[in-house]
């Protein structure tokens, strides 16, 4: 099966520019196909509050309104050509999508039980057909977080899952290593400390330092779609900072 590289980025590393730079230099040299994920949680919370609009987060998800949603739309869209611009300068032929375009990534609307949480889609299907023939011809995809319903909805939907959820589906016909970049050079055992990485983390550990709430809320939602990947066919899972990409920089692998 082919090798297939499957990137996400979030937090302060979408607006750092210069940090966003030096990670898209390394994603443009993958020489493997690749897909890059993209959140906008930051700059979606600072662009709502300049608007007079307060964000509301239960468990590291945020709870997305009318109003929110219109900001997501507008926030991803606008980050999305800024990135998808970057890689073509670098000669990376980069395609931007959303789970809307060849509706390649459905999702349901998630009922309200005690918590509504608005217009966030929990993801159905992946059309697999339709993004593997962008690779195929050489495009590299760009998602970011909005996915659609069956009845045309758009929705908000984490990064990190539209991540997971391409790598669990796609490593049934290529061989998935799937990174997450974000602020933090991986998990880290003092969230004070950013030298104390988890070079390793076993799900045994995981489930320890959940038990003992030692992971801060945000980092939840990435590591329960890191080991569901793993646990669905997903050849690797790997979490870092922007110098993930580059050769022997320190960060945490996961497994099982």
């Amino acid at each position: 099966m082919k090798t297939l590289y499957i990137i996400k980025i979030g937090g302060k590393l979408v607006t750092d520019k210069k940090k966003l730079a030096s990670l898209l230099d390394d994603f443009s040299s993958i020489k493997a196909p690749k897909i890059l994920v993209h959140g906008g949680g930051n700059l979606i919370t600072e662009v709502s509050a300049q608007l007079g609009n307060a964000t509301e987060m239960v468990s590291g998800r945020r709870v997305t309104d009318f109003k929110t949603m219109n900001v997501v739309n507008m926030v991803s869209g606008r980050l999305n050509k800024y990135i998808v611009a970057q890689l073509q300068k670098r000669l990376c032929n980069a395609v931007g999508l959303s789970g809307a375009d060849g509706k390649s990534i459905l999702s349901k609307k998630r009922k309200a039980t005690e918590i509504d949480y608005g217009f966030v889609g929990d993801i159905v299907s992946v059309e697999t057909g339709f993004i593997t023939t962008l690779l195929n011809k050489g495009y590299t995809p760009v998602f970011c977080p909005i996915t659609m319903s069956d009845d045309g909805v758009l929705l908000n939907t984490n990064a990190d899952t539209i991540a997971s959820q391409l790598a669990i589906t796609l490593s049934k016909t290529h061989t998935v290593h799937l990174k997450y970049c974000m602020d933090k050079p991986g998990v880290l055992s003092n969230i004070e400390n950013n030298d104390s990485i988890i070079s390793m983390l076993s799900f045994d550990t995981y489930e320890t330092l959940v038990n003992t709430q030692a992971i801060s809320q945000g980092m939840l939602p990435k590591l329960h779609q890191s080991f569901s990947a793993l646990l669905n066919g997903v050849k690797s899972v790997s979490i870092g900072n922007f110098t993930l990409l580059k050769p022997s920089t320190k960060h945490t692998k996961l497994s099982l």
